[in-house]
């Protein structure tokens, strides 16, 4: 919730007026009383005396009722702001075959899991109001972040994975197992999944099948991605893994295609954000206007009663 307020006259050509009855007042006096008190010549005497006090109060009796007159109103503008972000997990392949050169065709000798690495970087920077978590896996899987907003944090932490640190096959049907566990603690209304590999599913307990009907059954939206050569990854399984988790299956072969693939992700889950405008209008003429009527009292009772000087 946002607030924003302003001042302002819903009537501020009233206020010129002010110039027309200074002008008034200095070049025909006789002719201002007349308009304001026309019955004042009969009350007081001809000979009473102007005061200070008294030109005082017919200015704040005259500034008053023309201020009241432009109508001043404060106007609160209240924005309620519904940001609806995502849960998402990054599943990143770190067997030993992510060792590869030759991925990113400007710098030939960075290996496919650092090229990864920066593709993720960049694609977890863009996502503002998600909560993203992290899942290394070769021949076993590990969550190296849970789900969190902390994107910078988010970010240190891809940069320090490491090859071997969980073995050098590939397990992806665990390493889905331990992605779907998290997810589904998850109370967002929207969830995600995005795996990455580079090889064939050589390690894993659980089976394809089983994984699959895991997939089918829950609200997790899965993209697989494939990197590398089709000879390098097994696209009917990620196909057949993707379309069960109601997502899409991509294969990139370079640094490039890969950074699309991410961007094109990051549209397809575009957050949701909603804003409500109210807006509530305080009006202050009686202030005023109260002025005004007070200061036109006095200036009355001390012309007729006091004889004021």
């Amino acid at each position: 919730m946002s607030l924003f307020n302003s001042f302002s006259f819903q009537y501020p050509w009233a206020l010129g007026l002010i110039v027309l009855f200074w002008i008034c007042g200095r070049y025909c006096p006789a002719r201002t009383m007349a308009i304001y008190f026309p019955h004042v010549g009969s009350i007081m005497g001809l000979h009473a005396h102007r005061s200070r006090l008294l030109e005082v109060l017919k200015w704040v009796g005259i500034v008053g009722l023309l201020l009241a007159l432009a109508s001043p109103v404060i106007t609160d503008e209240y924005k309620n702001i519904n940001k609806k972000g995502r849960d998402i997990m990054l599943i990143i392949d770190s067997s030993d075959s992510m060792r590869e050169r030759g991925f990113d065709p400007t710098d030939p000798y960075k290996s496919k899991f650092d090229v990864v690495k920066e593709v993720v970087r960049d694609f977890i920077a863009k996502r503002k109001n998600d909560r993203i978590g992290l899942i290394n896996f070769a021949s076993v899987a590990f969550v190296a972040s849970p789900l969190t907003f902390e994107k910078k944090f988010l970010q240190k932490i891809v940069a320090m994975q490491q090859l071997g640190i969980a073995g050098k096959r590939t397990a992806i049907n665990d390493a889905l197992l331990q992605t779907y566990n998290i997810l589904s603690k998850s109370d967002a209304k929207s969830k995600v999944a995005i795996l990455l590999t580079d090889g064939i599913d050589n390690m894993s307990r659980t089976s394809f099948d089983d994984i699959r009907r895991l997939i089918a059954k829950s609200d997790v939206k899965l993209y697989t991605i494939g990197i590398g050569s089709y000879r390098d990854f097994d696209a009917p399984y990620l196909k057949a893994l993707a379309q069960a988790g109601h997502g899409k299956f991509y294969a990139a072969s370079n640094k490039q295609a890969l950074a699309k693939i991410y961007a094109d992700i990051d549209k397809l889950e575009t957050s949701k954000i909603t804003s409500k405008k109210i807006v509530q209008h305080r009006y202050l003429y009686i202030y005023p206007l109260f002025a005004a009527i007070l200061a036109l009292l006095f200036f009355i009772y001390l012309r007729t009663a006091k004889g004021v000087e």
